[in-house]
């Protein structure tokens, strides 16, 4: 008996995913039931397994919400979806009410998913961060979220936020402790500090172009921290 004991509590300490307690309802059940053979098959191709760790990276100027999949020594592309609409314009979220949907460096932990939301399925970015509330930024309630409308989140329409909803309720499930979520204006490729010199988001940008940078050589989601009022990759 005593061995029986020992062994469940071994096989208990390695399999988290069976215990972790996610948000769910009938509605983000169905949705997987949908969406999961057609991206476990996509996982498959890539040689990583159903809730494989996930790195999402968003870019405002061309509409797109990409996901990259823990493979082992490097991160690969899954899929880029486009991103249905989102508001303001280039540069970060300043203070509740202004429209603007957030740029910088966020995570999504398994309390900051909603699959009751008003907008079929979302999840909460975790705006403010330590950065933005270092600078006195106020909001909440920004989310990436289904349907196509937006006041400072990032709508995707739903048949798209079936698909990336389960991918990160999968890999929060399997251990994930908080899946990172990259916004950048734009890819930050050679010459995008000329293209934007006359802007006055243009210091900000300049602390977010080393974890893009980062990502490129390493392909592991750059680890980033805020010192003195700044975004800092971790050494």
């Amino acid at each position: 008996m005593l061995r029986w004991l020992a062994l469940l509590l071994l096989l208990s300490s390695m399999t988290p995913a069976l215990t972790r307690n996610l948000p769910a309802n009938e509605r983000s059940r169905q949705a997987a039931q949908r969406v999961s053979d057609a991206l476990r098959a996509q996982l498959r191709e890539l040689g990583a397994d159903w809730g494989s760790s996930l790195y999402l990276r968003i870019f405002k100027a061309s509409d797109e919400l990409e996901i990259w999949v823990d493979t082992g020594s490097r991160h690969h592309l899954l899929r880029t979806w486009p991103i249905c609409t989102w508001s303001g314009a280039l540069g970060p979220k300043l203070r509740q009410g202004d429209g603007q949907a957030p740029e910088g460096f966020y995570a999504v932990g398994p309390q900051q998913l909603n699959p009751a939301s008003s907008y079929h399925l979302s999840f909460n970015l975790g705006y403010p961060n330590a950065f933005d509330r270092a600078h006195g930024r106020s909001g909440d309630y920004l989310m990436v979220h289904g349907s196509c409308v937006s006041i400072g989140c990032y709508a995707m329409g739903d048949a798209a936020i079936e698909e990336i909803y389960t991918l990160v309720a999968a890999a929060l499930a399997h251990g994930q402790d908080r899946v990172p979520v990259h916004i950048f204006p734009f890819r930050m490729d050679a010459g995008w500090e000329d293209e934007h010199a006359g802007s006055e988001w243009l210091p900000f940008w300049e602390q977010l172009a080393p974890a893009y940078a980062a990502f490129a050589e390493s392909g592991q989601p750059p680890q980033v921290s805020v010192k003195n009022r700044h975004y800092v990759l971790a050494k």
